[in-house]
């Protein structure tokens, strides 16, 4: 029988004179050796803990194989090493590093949870569950800066909210067509803190919407919670909100300025508004057509859209595009304010804001934020925080790795750089050994940033 387990799984390649010969017997080995970086980070941040303590568990103590917090971790690190789906839970049940991730015995630990487990796992969330989740994460994020930051004075914390397409295909609850997309979809928000002048903008909130309605749905809750948290914890710091267009709304800014924190929001372009900065586009197409190249100019006007209470400051950008081969092309820009700054400087701060654009392909395209397969609109909300908590865990990694090779990788890169490492496991009685390949191309920023999360040599 032994002789046939391995004729299956042995493969015969003739590379030059000898044969090469691929045999999988290899056992108590794992391609994900190095995510036990993740699991360091997790234990400093106290995160999936404090998630788990978030959830209740109604089932019956006798019937239970497969612990709240287990569960949770085998999802969270699931995402985290690319297995989006609970379907994955298959390839898994066995893996030896996806055990010692969870907390049971790599080698004699009983199975993970199956894909029907962790479906009725993700099912079983309530909404005032996933309420405390939120609150749950938002408060590791920011009580591990308040750590970190304890020697620096925190002078100003900028919040950025953006909205993402989140396409559906098939009948999830709350799924409806989006125009301005043209397609199915849900509208998750992401909210991210940034501290005094660093460029890393740290996820701290992740807001399922449905497919339709106001972009601000939800934002002044979201931030009222945000404010009070912040200010607790930092009670000397500034704080800034950046929102793209779409969030202009008057009770949003009268929101804004009645806390007194600054706010730098874009704003849609009108008649009104288009014939103020007329007469700047006029200066910056003259010198445009001086230079021959893309030329822009900044002013400032006072204006109150139909709805606002009140007249509010609007920076005027006047820019002339020009590509080779193309006609140039006026594109006036606005931005309604309460900074003092000069209008460039004003300017400036919003559009530091498009990094946004960077947090939310990571979200898409490393950690797969999308896979909403589920027909609950709940169940999808708690796939967003299990995805939103993953991404915590390798932000912390990226923090860590500035100094490193994989400074400034993204998810992608450090998954494959720094996780998807071939281990063998040996476990003796006092000990877990992992042995990782002496030819590892990756071994020295890989053992940087093992020191960085507290391992030992």
């Amino acid at each position: 029988m032994a002789t046939d387990c391995i004729a299956q799984t042995t493969f015969r390649f003739q590379e030059n004179s000898k044969p090469v010969i691929a045999a999988f017997d290899m056992a108590h080995a794992s391609s994900d050796g190095g995510a036990v970086l993740l699991k360091a980070i997790d234990t400093q941040l106290g995160l999936t803990a404090r998630l788990a303590d978030a959830l209740t568990d109604a089932r019956q103590p006798g019937k239970v194989r497969h612990q709240v917090i287990e569960l949770l971790r085998q999802r969270v690190f699931g995402v985290a090493c690319g297995y989006a789906d609970c379907n994955d839970a298959a390839r898994l049940a066995d893996d030896p590093i996806h055990k010692l991730l969870v907390d049971r015995d790599p080698l004699t630990g009983a199975a993970l949870g199956s894909q029907p487990t962790l479906s009725r796992f993700e099912n079983s969330v309530r909404r005032v569950a996933l309420y405390a989740l939120g609150e749950a994460l938002a408060d590791t994020v920011i009580a591990s800066h308040q750590r970190r930051l304890t020697r620096r004075p925190v002078r100003r914390i900028t919040i950025d909210l953006d909205p993402t397409d989140d396409p559906t295909h098939g009948q999830q609850e709350l799924a409806f067509f989006n125009g301005h997309y043209d397609t199915w979809c849900y509208l998750p928000l992401i909210g991210t803190l940034t501290f005094n002048a660093e460029r890393i903008q740290y996820l701290v909130a992740a807001v399922l919407r449905p497919g339709t309605g106001p972009t601000a749905r939800g934002v002044i809750g979201l931030l009222r919670r945000l404010f009070a948290k912040l200010r607790t914890a930092f009670p000397r710091a500034r704080l800034r909100v950046r929102l793209d267009g779409g969030f202009a709304g008057n009770p949003l800014v009268d929101f804004l300025e009645a806390e007194r924190v600054e706010y730098v929001i874009g704003l849609a372009g009108n008649a009104r508004l288009e014939k103020r900065v007329r007469r700047l586009m006029g200066r910056a197409r003259v010198l445009s057509r001086a230079s021959g190249e893309t030329e822009h100019l900044f002013g400032e006007t006072r204006y109150a859209a139909k709805k606002w209470s009140h007249k509010r400051r609007v920076i005027m950008k006047a820019e002339v595009v020009r590509h080779p081969g193309r006609d140039p092309k006026n594109n006036p820009r606005f931005v309604v304010t309460n900074l003092p700054h000069t209008p460039a400087h004003v300017y400036a701060i919003y559009c530091a804001r498009g990094d946004m654009e960077n947090r939310l392909k990571e979200l898409h395209h490393g950690l797969e934020l999308d896979r909403t397969s589920c027909s609950r609109f709940a169940a999808n909300q708690f796939r967003v925080l299990l995805t939103a908590a993953a991404y915590v865990l390798f932000q912390e990694l990226q923090r860590r790795a500035q100094g490193t090779a994989c400074a400034g990788a993204q998810v992608t890169t450090l998954r494959d750089r720094l996780l998807k490492v071939a281990v063998w496991v040996e476990r003796s009685v006092r000990r877990i050994v992992l042995h990782l390949p002496a030819a590892f191309p990756w071994l020295r920023p890989w053992q940087q940033l093992a020191r960085a999360v507290g391992a030992t040599s």
